[in-house]
């Protein structure tokens, strides 16, 4: 496994021989480095060379393939988000950060399925995000490499054109399934909500959720075309009777909590032994490898990931994944292929 982690220096100096990036990293390590070809999005947590860690002066970088063709920074704002799969090469990939909590965050949330194009051609990245410890006292963020300049309130992606026999797929490493609990719909989208329809029932969710001792580290699951897609659970408000989530609930999707888990355990069994396994085990890289991967902030602190090695898996800690669309509770990465010309 190569290394990923770097101190600020030697990141600088990557930067300064003219790599294509991509990084993660605190804001404070962000800031020091030098104009580049490379974007940036806040965090303190990472997957890292010797596993889980919390660090404000390191950065974990991403190298873009040097067969690559082309790389192209864009940023995106409300209103010209809904265009970005247009700005995604016919034969390559997009690569989006977008911070947390900001309205850029809801808008591809909310509407991402709805865009032009959606899913057309892939797109993976992250939510960035911040120290937990200071939650209302930072703000996470994204940096353009080329220009400096660092957003709150805009997304930013670098679109990869790959050669001709290459292609990029994007995956998903999900432990949850769908439980046999009740069947759970709510009224209209949004990342919060008083009411639920449960089993066809109007019921009030947090009062459903704290009387049933419903344990909200199992997300809601619903099945996408047999896909399972993950919404997890924020916060359970009993004074305001309100469930705050960390991605939206959409209107008439079904929804029921996930089975219960061994956290680390079933974790492990999927990195290990699982699809994403095989991606290590082949014996010429040039053939298929992992490029990039990143890892839930959730995933973290459930499993108590802190000093803990999940296999070769590396990458940022995130307030969010991205694969086409926001997910939570997730593990997405990106494989390159060969392919014949």
């Amino acid at each position: 496994m190569s290394r990923v982690c770097f101190t600020i220096e030697e990141t600088q100096e990557m930067i300064r021989r003219g790599y294509h990036m991509l990084l993660a990293g605190d804001e404070i390590a962000l800031r020091q480095l030098p104009r580049g070809h490379w974007i940036g999005g806040t965090t303190p947590y990472f997957m890292g060379d010797t596993g889980g860690e919390i660090s404000k002066d390191k950065l974990l970088v991403t190298g873009i393939p040097g067969y690559c063709l082309n790389t192209k920074i864009n940023t995106y704002d409300v209103n010209t988000i809904p265009g970005i799969y247009h700005d995604i090469p016919e034969n390559g990939f997009g690569f989006i950060l977008i911070p947390a909590f900001s309205d850029i965050h809801y808008e591809f949330a909310l509407k991402a399925p709805n865009f032009s194009d959606f899913a057309s051609r892939p797109l993976l990245g992250w939510i960035t995000g911040i120290l937990l410890d200071e939650m209302g006292k930072s703000t996470p963020g994204v940096i353009n490499g080329e220009t400096g300049e660092i957003f709150t309130d805009k997304a930013m992606m670098m679109a990869v054109q790959l050669p001709a026999n290459k292609t990029a797929e994007i995956n998903i490493l999900n432990i949850f399934k769908q439980g046999s609990g009740d069947v759970i719909s709510f009224p209209q989208n949004g990342f919060k909500t008083t009411e639920a329809i449960i089993n066809g029932q109007p019921v009030n969710f947090a009062k459903y959720i704290l009387e049933n001792s419903i344990d909200t580290k199992l997300p809601l699951v619903a099945d996408y075309s047999g896909t399972g897609i993950n919404i997890s659970i924020q916060s359970v408000d009993a004074e305001k009777q309100e469930v705050t989530f960390y991605a939206p609930v959409f209107k008439d999707m079904s929804y029921r909590f996930a089975s219960p888990v061994d956290y680390f355990k079933d974790f492990m069994s999927e990195v290990l032994e699982g699809e994403f396994a095989e991606f290590y085990s082949t014996s010429d890289v040039n053939k298929k490898f992992i490029m990039f991967s990143c890892n839930c902030i959730l995933n973290f602190l459930y499993s108590n990931l802190e000093g803990l090695k999940t296999g070769e898996m590396t990458g940022p800690i995130t307030f969010g994944e991205i694969a086409y669309q926001l997910l939570n509770q997730t593990l997405v990465y990106l494989t390159i292929h060969d392919v014949t010309v």
